[in-house]
């Protein structure tokens, strides 16, 4: 039978090498802030201003390519993002402004990157697996992206430090070109169709109006808000935060790599635990264990050694929101448009992340210091933690007459 070789463990394989690849070779841009800005004359706003236009055309498309995903089959739409973000990886060794980073490292990238991130892989994991095992998969899933950062990080130091940032640039847009293979195994299932008698399918105006009118979405997104500035913001800053701190620049890739190996356990971990305790108390938990992280942290003299600590702690935190978090959105509206919903509320998460990034480069460049943007992220995190208590996160009605997770 065509398509029977694309088990639910051959598309999470292939899933996860491809979030392995994504995410972890964008996360490369925090260690090219400073070579990149020294080398080129650039200030650090004018560095994380292009990165901010990646996030954020990041999380606007992200939503469109999922509902084009959902209408014309997830392995186009990754394949086609791959060419993109490849071409966006690779064409900033050439860039002499800003501006023109933006184009390619912001805006193709972006572009790229909504076509292959978290939304689009784990909505094809999720259509493969049974509601025992989804939050389990999705915890694997989530994993590997962690797992792109632990390896690729310091490849990309290495190729920064021996070679030049320009040769890292190109080996990452080639190895970024490879998804486009893995791609093929990312074809989705038949769509079931509703018995004789039954309720018309939903569409997909229908099923978007219906969340965004659903008060525990808007809650689930403004806290994922938070999520995405939290992240970005260390992603992108922290290591400059450590060479400032007098730290040398393999601390910061150093941790940034530690982030990387504890967020597997972690992800792994909370996955687990969202198919046994509610999930939006567990986003809670994690919400306020990343405040008080960043506190004990910021307040203690910064050294190496309390750094990889941090980094360790905070890796396991780090994509723990992502399984818990598009597992309720498949909890509370069933399947059938996952990618787009969970692309939408991602869309939250990429808006965050714009704002820490931007708002990052902004204060430094005024100030000279990471001080209040660094608070900033520590009091978002206790509000964020509020705000998952009062999200009614039984399935809607609808999602319950047409097979939603239990």
């Amino acid at each position: 039978m065509s398509g029977s070789w694309r088990t639910p463990t051959v598309v999470l394989t292939c899933g996860t090498i491809v979030l392995f690849i994504s995410f972890g070779a964008r996360n490369i841009f925090g260690l090219l802030l400073d070579p990149m800005t020294t080398s080129l004359g650039w200030t650090v706003s004018g560095f994380s201003d292009a990165i901010s236009v990646q996030l954020l055309v990041w999380g606007l498309t992200t939503p469109v390519t999922a509902a084009l995903a959902d209408r014309f089959g997830t392995a186009r739409m990754v394949a086609s993002g791959a060419v993109l973000y490849a071409a966006g990886m690779f064409l900033p060794w050439q860039v002499t402004t800003p501006l023109e980073m933006s184009v390619s490292a912001g805006f193709m990238m972006g572009l790229g990157l909504s076509a292959t991130g978290f939304p689009m892989i784990l909505a094809a994991v999720t259509k493969r697996v049974d509601a025992e095992r989804r939050s389990l998969f999705l915890g694997i899933g989530s994993a590997a992206g962690s797992s792109g950062q632990l390896a690729l990080v310091p490849l990309g130091q290495y190729f920064i430090s021996d070679f030049h940032w320009t040769v890292a640039l190109i080996v990452f847009a080639g190895l970024v070109a490879t998804i486009v293979f893995l791609a093929f195994a990312l074809v989705d299932p038949k769509r079931e169709t509703s018995p004789a008698g039954g309720p018309p399918p939903q569409k997909l105006g229908a099923a978007l109006a219906e969340a965004c009118t659903h008060r525990g979405f808007l809650l689930l997104s403004a806290g994922y808000f938070v999520c995405g500035f939290q992240v970005q913001f260390l992603g992108n800053h922290f290591p400059k935060l450590l060479v400032e701190a007098g730290q040398s620049a393999w601390v910061g890739a150093t941790a940034i790599s530690i982030i990387g190996f504890t967020n597997i356990i972690g992800t792994l971990s909370w996955g687990a635990m969202g198919g046994r305790w509610r999930m939006k108390y567990l986003l809670s938990l994690i919400y306020t264990l990343r405040a008080i992280a960043m506190t004990v942290f910021f307040v203690l003299p910064i050294t190496a050694e309390g750094t990889y600590v941090f980094a360790a702690v905070m890796g396991f935190l780090w994509l723990a929101t992502v399984p818990l978090t598009t597992g309720l959105v498949a909890r509370m509206f069933g399947l059938r448009y996952m990618a787009t919903l969970s692309g939408l509320v991602f869309f939250a998460h990429q808006l965050g992340s714009f704002v820490g990034v931007w708002l990052g480069g902004e204060l430094f460049d005024r100030g000279g210091t990471y001080d209040t943007v660094w608070w900033i992220a520590v009091a978002l995190g206790l509000v964020a933690a509020l705000l998952h208590f009062p999200i009614d996160d039984r399935p809607v009605e609808r999602a319950a007459a047409q097979g939603a997770p239990p």
